[in-house]
């Protein structure tokens, strides 16, 4: 049974009896947490933690996953897989342990015919919480196993919690026997032998005081008793497949066969090169389906995890001996086998083949460049007579040229040299630490929102009315002070306040939160910012600007009028240049991210070049002729389904409901995104766009900034003035002003150019006076000699030509060293009779170069250094003909 076939059955079983089929969502996690999805619950977890409705009491999903923290485990098991696919089904509140376990067990062991599975009864062993006799009772009674086919483990492998105070409960696992060849009878520690494929959540408890996943209190029992199931979809596939693990299913194992044809290696012919095969076949998958998503690579975060999986394809290709581009030849079969369930893959292919096959030729690049670095850092440690690189040099190697440490291994082995990896994994500790401080740093603000979810419960949602007015009369219900519950707020001080009705926009989907004022007897607030720490509640950051305040009045909320007209313009203007880039450079350039506040926006997208000057320009344009043509802006609610069908662009990164979500259009179909901002009511209250910059944000990444209203009237109107000061000075019409000032630039460089040759003219005039008067120390004649005021080109320069005009048939060696801004530069230059004399200019360079506090090197005819004591060039330059003398044999 094919992988699409076993999904399918999975869902029509739980639809039939009453399951709400829920599409997978992005894998970009909505959790300040979590880089990604990486379980099937993750999308439900709002309601198991209470801080929503769910608008089901029974859900089924198939939801993809990414998990990342074994990347290097994967292909050396069964188990280590990066991108998954959860398959699970969802009680809230409504059956519990009897029906879940009846539900699991007639999916799995229904036969074939019937639109079940069909696994062998005999094979399978339901484990239980060994402290859950409810559970084996309900097994026995559900089944009729006997006792010992039911496996009682701790709470390591049978007890559920999120390792934080909340929902928590046992768990219940089918474990499938594989049989004697892959673990010993009974030893259910052996995950090879007894493979778990099904895990049922029996969430029931109340967790409090938790120290660990597995060391916590149970405070008691849950209002609400739910089900959370996981199933993994790939293993069900290998066992139901006859495959040996997760590599070889139908979806994955056909790159595995164009990697064997690509590289004349067979899979199963050499441990080594199967774990590579099957890091190429996990990795190229997952990575497909991140960029599907709306990652793109890059040094931090989700991008870094993409680059690192890419790059592990990659150089798993050429271990096992394909050193041509490899991506171009793999991802599209991966496509062709995912596509069949994820038809955005083929949708968006143009974008998802772009920034894969681009990265891919980066990092080719790398390779070349690294190996480069490589090989000098391999001829240090050779010259200074050592066997090993150290862990600075590895690091450095990863850090800064992006080279896998594996690669470093296995090229310094190819040398006869070992690595210092206990150096190189402390440093990379070091720099995940500090990655992670500085996370920790960032998402303090999402460290603990159960004081706002007390106020959620205890008054329920805010009445949110950014849409209908900019003003309401409301009545506080908090007022907060670093986390904690004040009575009032002095002149000056900031606090959170939380009204039972707010005309404020909580900054969200990219647009910045509303400005304004709240306004009571006795005093102002000025709102400084406008948060929803949990959903449904509404949190202005406040400053007193006049008396103490007091909650304890009626207020009147008032949005600056002013500061919303800027930024309706502003985030309709973003959905106006987003429409005009698809337009003008195709429906693959997606917006990946954006932000605006009143009179300007930037909106970042997927692309893996620079735009053309004429690029930019046509976006400008298009965006224009929209707002002169004074589009309509409107927007409707609908699911998110008929929103998909209807065209609307859903956001990477963004999270929607599955029930109601909210389509902004201008024009009808020109633009059609789902979106929670304000909004003009025509294109032409936008007022104008200026696109002011586009660049680069990161590999594979762009960023266009534009103003809008009167902020763009603003710029354009300084241009002017501009313009108006270069006609005057100039003595130009405004059109001529491009034309003079590159006729000015050219007699410049000119000029420049003519000074440069002088000058060049004037050092060279002396190098023949100073060859004149080398000085012979051991039969070299040796030309050491100061320049004052010269940089590093002319002292290279000088050198070059002094050499030339010693006798080449006679020994000779030239130091030269520059004194200019406080720094040294030095250059050393031996003809072919001198370095046959054991003179060589790296090490004259070398002995210059400790005395004036630097360093240098290079080859033996040429080489340069330098320094910053000046005090001591004088002394460095006596002590050239001792080194020369020394060298000569004198």
């Amino acid at each position: 049974m094919d992988t699409a076939e076993i999904r399918r059955r999975f869902i029509e079983h739980f639809e039939a009896v009453g399951h709400t089929a829920v599409p997978s969502r992005s894998l970009l996690a909505d959790d300040p947490n979590l880089l990604f999805v990486n379980a099937g619950m993750v999308p439900f977890k709002p309601y198991f933690l209470g801080q929503e409705t769910p608008p089901y009491d029974r859900a089924v999903s198939v939801q993809k996953c990414v998990r990342t923290p074994d990347i290097e485990e994967v292909g050396k098991t069964t188990r280590h897989g990066t991108f998954f696919e959860m398959c699970g089904n969802f009680s809230f509140g409504d059956y519990f342990k009897e029906r879940a376990i009846e539900l699991a067990w007639d999916l799995v062991t229904k036969p074939v015919a019937d639109g079940g599975w069909g696994f062998e009864e005999s094979r399978l062993y339901p484990s239980v919480y060994q402290d859950d006799p409810e559970a084996v009772d309900l097994w026995k009674k559900i089944t009729g196993l006997p006792d010992d086919r039911i496996v009682r483990l701790g709470k390591t492998e049978n007890y559920w919690s999120m390792g934080v105070p909340g929902p928590g409960g046992p768990c219940s696992e089918i474990l499938y026997d594989r049989g004697p060849e892959y673990g010993a009878d009974g030893d259910f520690s052996a995950e090879d032998r007894y493979l778990e494929f099904w895990n049922l959540v029996f969430m029931q408890d109340e967790l409090s005081a938790v120290r660990s996943k597995e060391d916590f209190d149970i405070a008691g029992a849950l209002p609400k008793m739910n089900i959370d199931t996981g199933m993994g979809l790939e293993r069900v596939a290998f066992l139901m497949q006859g495959k040996q693990n997760m590599y070889e299913i139908d979806v994955m194992f056909p790159v595995i066969e164009r990697a064997e044809q690509l590289t004349g290696k067979r899979y199963g012919a050499n441990p080594e090169d199967d774990v590579r095969f099957r890091v190429v076949a996990d990795h190229v998958r997952s990575s497909m389906m991140l960029i599907g998503d709306g990652v793109t690579p890059g040094n931090e975060a989700r991008g870094y995890v993409l680059r690192r999986l890419l790059r592990r394809a990659v150089r798993s290709m050429r271990l096992l001996g394909y050193e041509d581009p490899s991506l171009p030849e793999l991802m599209p079969i991966s496509r062709d086998k995912m596509g069949e369930t994820y038809v955005d893959l083929v949708r968006d292919w143009h974008r998802i083949s772009r920034v894969a096959f681009g990265e891919e030729q980066a990092f080719r690049k790398t390779l070349q460049a690294g190996t480069q670095i490589f090989d000098l850092a391999a001829r240090d440690v050779a010259k200074r007579g050592a066997t090993r690189l150290s862990g600075d040099e590895a690091f450095a190697l990863h850090d800064t040229y992006g080279f896998p440490i594996d690669l470093t291994l296995e090229m310094a082995s190819e040398q006869g040299l070992s690595v210092d990896e206990e150096g190189f994994r402390g440093l990379m500790n070091e720099q995940r630490q500090r990655a992670k401080d500085d996370a920790r740093g960032k998402k303090g603000g999402h460290a603990d929102t159960s004081v706002y979810r007390g106020i959620l419960d205890a008054h329920g949602p805010t009445e949110w009315l950014a849409y209908e007015t900019l003003e309401t009369e409301s009545h506080p219900l908090a007022l907060l002070q670093g986390g904690q519950a004040v009575r009032s707020l002095a002149a000056g001080e900031i606090g959170e306040l939380v009204l039972d009705r707010t005309p404020f926009y909580a900054e969200s989907g990219g647009q910045a939160a509303d400005a304004g004022t709240i306004a009571y007897a006795g005093g102002v607030l000025e709102v400084v910012d406008v948060q929803r720490p949990v959903r449904g509640l509404v949190v202005h950051q406040v400053r007193v600007v006049e008396g103490e305040f007091d909650p304890s009045a009626e207020m009147h909320a008032r949005v600056d009028p002013q500061w919303r007209t800027g930024a309706r313009q502003a985030h309709s203007g973003t959905h106006v240049v987003h429409a005009a880039l698809r337009q003008v450079l195709g429906p693959s350039a997606l917006q990946s991210g954006s932000y605006n506040r009143p009179g300007y926006l930037r909106l970042d997208f997927g692309w893996a070049t620079g735009l053309r000057a004429e690029q930019v320009r046509d976006i400008e344009t298009v965006s224009n002729q929209a707002l002169r043509a004074d589009l309509p802006v409107g927007w409707q609610y609908m699911t998110l389904t008929e929103a998909k069908e209807w065209g609307a662009i859903a956001l990477f990164g963004e999270t929607y409901d599955d029930t109601s979500v909210r389509v902004v259009e201008i024009g009808g179909p020109w633009s059609r995104e789902l979106c929670g901002g304000t909004h003009v009511e025509h294109a032409s209250q936008i007022g104008t766009v200026v696109v002011t910059s586009e660049g680069s944000v990161g590999s594979g990444n762009r960023r266009i900034e534009a103003l809008t209203g009167v902020e763009g009237f603003a710029h354009l109107a300084r241009e002017r003035d501009l313009v108006a000061q270069l006609t005057g000075m100039l003595k130009v019409q405004p059109d001529g002003v491009v034309s003079r000032v590159q006729d000015m630039v050219e007699r410049l460089r000119a000029a420049e150019k003519e000074l440069e040759r002088a000058r060049q003219s004037q050092l060279l005039a002396g190098g023949a006076g100073l060859a004149a008067a080398a000085v012979d120390v051991a039969g070299v004649a040796v030309v050491a000699q100061r320049l004052d005021g010269a940089g590093g080109g002319d002292v290279r320069t000088l050198a070059l030509d002094v050499r030339g005009r010693l006798d080449a048939s006679r020994p000779g060696a030239v130091v030269i060293a520059g004194v200019a801004d406080g720094k040294v530069s030095v250059v050393a230059a031996v003809n072919d009779a001198g370095r046959a004399r054991g003179v060589t200019a790296n090490d004259l360079v070398r002995a210059v170069g400790q005395l004036v506090g630097g360093k240098g090197g290079g080859k033996d005819d040429v080489a340069q250094g330098g320094g910053s004591d000046v005090s001591r060039v004088d002394e460095a330059l006596a002590l050239v003909a001792t080194e020369v003398a020394r060298a000569a044999g004198a």
